[in-house]
């Protein structure tokens, strides 16, 4: 029987194929030159822009201190301004350059974006009587932020977003169980775009809080070399056993979800080398995509990052973020476990066998690699609690 390290492939040449693949998959660019530059340098200001809003730093210095809607402002310019120079119009063009309209649209887009931290102040001064400037600011940032939605997530979420607002417009020519008053053009963009009750809402709070700091640490881990690590974690421990690359799968996709919460992400990160196993030991194609699809998926409920969904319950529920974790660990866990369940049953029912062990440790060997890592996770708790302890309260 042939074998296969999936280590191999996790290495520079894997790495490359994976950023390729999740390019294609989420419509991403590939830039060189100075858009390379700047598509460097914005994401790199973004990050420390929020790592130094999470910290005690500003009050420490009593410098750079930002209320929640203004840092809710610059966290949404940042946003759309990477969704119109990262993505193109249509996918597939442009994928190597920014052309200069897509520049332009950055720009604006982040200037709508940033209305509200620039003219604070002028802003506080005329609440619920918007000029014709903040409407027409506000009317272009929402069609912007429509467009910057396309791009990123696709037209689905779009068009949600859309019905609705059509929705509020055209209240009164609704049918009768869902009619209403209706709202002004005017007054729809001021509500949405001049407070804090629409797009800088609770929804973008949690967003400038929570989510891009967990997203954060949780991409840097898995540069750091972690998810490669999960994978071979889980290739060792269930590679050898019958079925084991689908068995496998299953638990490096939990793991790997464990720091991405993005099911994407996900299945770029282990189905690249995890399908081609599977199949390889007898599974179907189209089960061995269906196994690796269903493992990452739940990636999404899997703590500590999960989906921005468990960001929201945190802030309308009232609850801490380590109660929402503390409750998914269980419905995580089952899920994984069954679907180990249903790949075993698989596996039994095609007579698959599992992939040779290309060496065997001794029980000293084992041990002394239980006692590295455990050393080690020990000396990264240690740094996070005492070093950087002030993510307590995050949670």
């Amino acid at each position: 029987m042939a074998t296969s390290d999936p280590a191999n492939g996790a290495g520079a040449g894997g790495s490359s194929n994976v950023d390729q693949i999740l390019q294609t998959e989420t419509g991403g660019r590939a830039t060189s030159g100075y858009a390379a530059v700047i598509l460097f340098i914005v994401p790199l200001v973004w990050s420390l822009f929020q790592l130094w809003i999470a910290s005690p730093l500003p009050y420490i210095f009593n410098f750079a201190i930002f209320n929640s809607t203004e840092a809710r402002s610059i966290h949404l310019a940042f946003a759309v301004f990477l969704a119109f120079s990262a993505f193109p119009m249509i996918k597939g063009r442009h994928v190597n350059i920014v052309p200069i309209y897509d520049w332009i649209l950055a720009l604006v887009a982040a200037f709508c974006a940033s209305y509200l931290y620039v003219f604070y102040e002028e802003l506080s001064t005329r609440p619920g009587a918007p000029i014709t400037q903040d409407l027409w600011v506000a009317l272009i940032g929402l069609v912007l932020l429509l467009e910057a939605t396309r791009r990123s997530l696709g037209l689905p979420l779009t068009i949600v977003a859309a019905v609705f607002i059509t929705y509020s417009i055209a209240g009164p020519y609704m049918p009768d169980v869902i009619a209403h008053k209706g709202v002004s053009l005017s007054k729809l963009a001021s509500h949405q775009w001049l407070g804090t009750e629409g797009v800088f809402g609770v929804a973008l709070g949690v967003s400038t809080s929570f989510v891009f700091l967990f997203v954060l640490f949780g991409a840097l881990l898995e540069r750091a070399g972690a998810g490669n690590y999960f994978i071979k974690v889980a290739y060792a421990m269930l590679g050898h056993m019958r079925g084991g690359p689908a068995k496998a799968a299953v638990v490096s996709s939990g793991l790997s979800g464990v720091i991405s919460g993005s099911s994407i992400a996900n299945v770029v990160t282990t189905g690249t080398f995890t399908i081609p196993l599977m199949k390889r030991v007898g599974f179907p194609a189209t089960k061995a995509g269906a196994v690796e699809v269903a493992a990452s998926t739940n990636g999404q409920l899997t703590p500590p990052i999960m989906g921005a969904a468990a960001f929201l319950m945190v802030e309308y529920v009232g609850i801490s973020y380590l109660e929402v974790i503390k409750h998914a660990i269980l419905p995580a866990m089952i899920s994984y476990v069954a679907l180990i369940y249903i790949v075993h049953l698989e596996a039994c029912k095609l007579n698959m066998q599992g992939i040779e062990r290309l060496n065997k440790p001794t029980l000293a060997q084992r041990m002394l690699n239980w006692v590295v890592i455990l050393i080690g996770l020990s000396v990264l708790t240690l740094v996070v609690y005492y070093g950087i302890g002030w993510t307590k309260t995050l949670f």
